[in-house]
């Protein structure tokens, strides 16, 4: 089992971190770079063993379109230089994820513009690449943005990892991602990429069990060395319409540490290998993890 750490920006926001949107997480790498620090080494402290690097705001959807032009490359950079920062003064190895957030707006696969991919993504993967141990596609909402992410990676050897955002609710029994297309067939897709590890993240949990159950049977099927691991929000349902800068939502009650543990347990049966948590998801929850997790 490994433990992956929780969400950013909300314990930012915590942390007396400057928060507002659209901006978001990314505010506080140019003006308070040490509380992104301390959280993450929050999240170390409490087991997490994999960290994912503040970069999910670093879009233009985020922080603008001027504001990227000129500033988005430094951004990455910075975001990837504080999590190296905190890995590297951990008293347990911790392997830093680079982010690589959707592109055009999250839970909004309909946003996406393949004619940019380029454009965007490009000041990421040059700003992160000195500091990060592997590439994480996460909240991806379709298999069309995870394509083009996988066409642009750098030839540098590090892992692949892609983690999907799920509908929140299942209509035909048959789990889904945002776009609408069925796990199965992502799985499949990716499989073909090479990744080294499947993932569902920022979804409710009620749906991802079953979206774990088809990552296992596909990656079983095809004989295919890919880990399979879970980091959900605790959001209720989203409507479709949502995106990650319309305010900061409400959370569950009953997704406290031990609630969410309970959701964690019943992942790991299924096959998950990795668990952390997205929005809403602290170091007490990771923790929790930690202690209870074998």
């Amino acid at each position: 089992m490994v433990i992956l750490d929780g969400g950013m920006g909300r314990e930012l926001q915590r942390c007396g971190a400057p928060f507002r949107q659209p901006e978001w997480s990314a505010l506080a790498l140019s003006e308070a770079p040490e509380v992104v620090v301390a959280v993450h080494a929050a999240f170390i402290e409490a087991g997490a063993q994999v960290i994912t690097s503040n970069s999910y705001a670093v879009v233009p959807f985020h922080i603008g379109e001027e504001r990227f032009a000129s500033e988005g490359l430094e951004l990455a950079s910075i975001a990837g230089r504080l999590a190296r920062k905190a890995a590297d003064a951990s008293a347990h190895p911790v392997q830093v994820a680079g982010s690589l957030p959707p592109l055009f707006g999250s839970y909004r696969p309909d946003l996406f513009q393949p004619e940019r991919v380029t454009e965007v993504l490009t000041p990421l993967l040059q700003g992160l690449g000195a500091h990060v141990d592997l590439w994480l596609a996460e909240t991806q909402s379709s298999l069309a943005e995870v394509q083009a992410i996988h066409a642009h990676l750098p030839s540098d050897g590090k892992p692949f990892w892609v983690s999907f955002t799920l509908q929140d609710e299942e209509t035909d029994g048959v789990p889904r991602l945002r776009s609408g297309e069925p796990v199965a067939d992502a799985i499949e897709a990716v499989a073909g990429m090479g990744v080294a590890a499947v993932l569902f993240n920022c979804s409710q949990p009620e749906v991802i069990g079953a979206a774990v159950d088809v990552a296992r049977s596909i990656t079983g099927r095809l004989g295919a060395d890919i880990a399979i691991g879970v980091y959900a929000n605790a959001f209720p349902p989203q409507p479709k319409e949502a995106t990650a800068n319309d305010g900061l939502d409400e959370l569950r009650e009953d997704l406290d540490p031990l609630g969410y543990l309970e959701w964690a347990k019943d992942w790991q049966q299924r096959g998950a290998s990795m668990i952390g948590g997205c929005c809403g998801i602290g170091p007490q929850h990771i923790a929790e993890l930690k202690r209870s997790l074998k």
